[in-house]
């Protein structure tokens, strides 16, 4: 299975961190964000890894390279100036993951969720990893019953960021610039998105506050 990082969003509220560098790149415990990612990835035996790059993209080029030194093949999807969004960004690398399904997790968590785990999942349209809502989201963002996630329900609990899909999500969707729920709308419509709930550590590093408390967690 291959995996995807998405690394192209701007960073806006970790300003002034990621004026001249891009979010990915910013240290937690001793290494920029994405080494954490392209380690885990590496151990856990995925194929290759596609990082998708906007803003300060070439610093993360450079700073990754072909991926030999994190121990995974790593290729690159460029959007150039515009970042396309989660889901504008996975179906324009469409064609560098293949016809199968793949991983993608966001490069501003910090997470010790188990990636080998993502491996035995084949879902005929999305599955999905969820946490325990944290404080700057209380109200969750889908529900979850018995394996299946859906937008309305009891239980909610908040993506977190980390997921596998089947490209046909996507190439139905089409391209453009667009939010990842907008492609798993139908599919959630229909009962076709799977779901876990994973209560390990779980952060997602979009402000100073947090940043904080990620490096907290790593000493």
């Amino acid at each position: 299975m291959k995996a995807m990082i998405l690394a192209a969003g701007r960073g806006r509220r970790l300003r002034p961190l990621t004026d001249q560098r891009p979010k990915s790149l910013v240290e937690v415990g001793g290494r920029p964000l994405i080494e954490w990612h392209l380690l885990a990835l590496a151990r856990a035996g995925f194929e290759g890894v596609v990082i998708n790059l906007a803003w300060h993209g070439a610093q993360i080029r450079a700073h990754v390279g072909d991926g030999s030194a994190f121990g995974i093949a790593v290729s690159y999807s460029d959007e150039g100036e515009h970042a396309l969004d989660t889901g504008g960004g996975i179906a324009y690398a469409l064609a560098m993951l293949g016809s199968d399904p793949f991983a993608v997790i966001n490069a501003d968590v910090l997470t010790d969720y188990p990636l080998e785990s993502l491996l035995q999942h084949q879902p005929e349209a999305a599955h999905l990893v969820l946490v325990p809502n944290p404080a700057h989201n209380p109200e969750g963002d889908f529900a979850l019953a018995d394996g299946r996630v859906s937008t309305t329900g009891e239980s909610r609990y908040t993506f977190a960021g980390i997921g596998v899909y089947h490209p046909e999500l996507f190439a139905h969707h089409g391209q453009g610039k667009y939010r990842l729920i907008e492609a798993l709308a139908p599919a959630l419509a229909g009962e076709r998105v799977t779901g876990e709930l994973y209560e390990g550590l779980w952060i997602d590093v979009g402000t100073p506050a947090r940043l904080e408390l990620a490096r907290r967690s790593c000493t």
